[in-house]
């Protein structure tokens, strides 16, 4: 597992898929608010004038020399849910991020958000 910290340097170099295709480039890192450990990355995709952010899970991520590689084909994550590059996620949207990926959602303990962007 790496740290948050060091994911952040890696704003703005190519997110990759498991077979070294491009995807986009990492935009932010979103941290699980139970543990405070990188959860899921937003990478930006799409034409210049219609960009947005996927996120795209960080378990079993790795670091190359100027990209980030993830477990994830490139079509799965363009397809998974999106915000406007200047967006915020709403908490209601956090589930249907882990159900595209086929990941158990569970919210906080006392119903509180699962996902915070650092």
């Amino acid at each position: 597992m790496f740290e948050a910290g060091d994911l952040r340097e890696w704003r703005g170099h190519d997110v990759v898929d498991n077979e070294g295709h491009k995807i986009g480039t990492l935009e932010s890192v979103y941290v699980d608010t139970g543990t405070d450990q990188p959860s899921f990355a937003t990478v930006t995709v799409g034409l210049p004038t219609r960009r947005r952010l996927v996120f795209v899970p960080l378990h079993l991520a790795t670091v190359g020399p100027a990209y980030l590689k993830v477990q994830y084909a490139k079509a799965l994550v363009k397809e998974a849910p999106s915000i406007d590059t200047d967006g915020e996620l709403p908490a209601a949207e956090e589930e249907a991020i882990f159900r595209h990926y086929g990941l158990v959602f569970r919210p906080g303990g006392g119903g509180e958000r699962r996902l915070a962007r650092r």
